[in-house]
């Protein structure tokens, strides 16, 4: 599944000064026990139930529907196999391929790129081989407890029906590019005990009833979970949730202030909040919402599209063409193809292009039909 930052925020930026009589008159209504997390997608959904179960009485503020946006169009795979975070290229030929667009991966506007210049400069001083190494100790402890730490989840919330446990496979066109890819998978195997096995075209095909035609062959991360429906999940998690006694209101992220003794949202469905932390799941739009109360937050903005399409043979297990940068998994709707990233800024219209092209070249490997519209 993508990765989003999301943020806890457990104190003021600045003193505040300008607290109304009345907000002070409500200041003992704060529980310290109390937790508000705003946003009710997978992140928020999680976090709410973890902190749940560590004894908080939490309340999730939702403008819309849990498990919606990106929570729904994700590719629906719980990634033990991640263990190092996707550096920024440090040569100079994938960096060209991003820049001419010649690789489907990456795709970038001009203003996007100004508008996130912090971020990316900051992206690459630690995608630098020694720091990048260094933070990957940490990184792959969090990743190698996904599928652990989904699994009481899931069974609690009855979505088993929803998860495959057949792993990965990164299937690759080109000889030299899998040889090298082989090599890369060995050292992650060495330095985390990621599984991984390697087959040749015929033996992936062979494997998979729904290809149409061997590639040079693919790498099989074993230990990686998949999920038929990512915003049917969320949904389940919330309602596990709710099960547990939280609570899930409708109310407005824009709507959060900060207190002398913590955080107040106003007018949710269930009036006024407060509580002395709050917990922003907003994926995307998080910097944007804390920037009125005087936070600066660098963030890499990355957009990524997903369509469906009807098909008589879904893939067996979930794979990604490598070298067209699209992903192909079996969704309750029919076969999910989901995209890289677009680097755009916030307010860009939608432009799926890399479906597009993914659409096209991976019509070599999956017999796709019509697209199947969406509401």
């Amino acid at each position: 599944m993508r990765y989003e930052y999301d943020l806890v925020v457990t104190q003021a930026a600045a003193p505040i000064t300008n607290i109304s009589s009345e907000a002070k008159n409500k200041m003992h209504s704060v529980k310290t026990d109390h937790i508000i997390v705003l946003g009710a997608g997978m992140v928020g959904i999680t976090s709410a139930l973890a902190l749940q179960e560590s004894g908080f009485n939490v309340t999730v503020v939702e403008l819309g529907s849990p498990g919606r946006e990106a929570s729904y169009g994700n590719a629906g795979i719980i990634q033990t196999e991640a263990a190092e975070p996707y550096a920024l290229p440090q040569d100079f030929p994938t960096l060209a391929s991003y820049l001419f667009e010649r690789s489907n991966d990456v795709v970038w506007t001009m203003s996007g790129v100004l508008s996130m210049r912090r971020a990316l400069t900051l992206y690459n001083q630690f995608s630098k081989v020694n720091t990048h190494k260094a933070l990957s100790q940490t990184y792959s402890q969090l990743t190698s407890r996904s599928t652990q730490d989904h699994a009481p989840l899931i069974e609690a919330s009855e979505a088993t029906h929803l998860i495959r446990k057949s792993g990965l496979f990164l299937v690759y066109r080109n000889e030299q590019k899998l040889e090298k890819a082989t090599k890369h998978a060995t050292t992650i195997k060495e330095r985390y005990g990621r599984n991984f096995r390697i087959l040749n075209g015929h033996q992936y095909k062979n494997e998979e009833p729904a290809l149409k035609s061997a590639p040079a062959g693919a790498i099989h991360w074993q230990d990686s979970w998949s999920c038929s429906d990512p915003g049917a999940l969320t949904n389940a998690y919330a309602s596990l949730f709710l099960k547990r006694g939280g609570q899930i209101v409708q109310g407005d992220a824009k709507k959060l202030s900060q207190t002398q003794q913590g955080w107040r949202v106003l007018e949710t469905s269930e009036g006024n909040l407060e509580a002395q932390h709050a917990v922003i799941c907003l994926g995307h739009t998080s910097p944007e919402q804390l920037k009125p109360l005087g936070y600066r937050i660098p963030m890499i903005y990355k957009r990524g599209y997903h369509a469906h399409f009807a098909s008589k043979s879904l893939p067996r297990v979930p794979f990604l063409d490598v070298e067209n940068g699209i992903l192909a998994s079996a969704m309750t709707k029919g076969v999910r193809l989901t995209s890289g990233a677009a680097l755009v800024s916030l307010n860009s219209l939608s432009d799926p292009k890399q479906i597009r092209r993914g659409q096209v070249a991976i019509r070599d490997l999956l017999n796709l039909e019509e697209q199947v519209q969406e509401p």
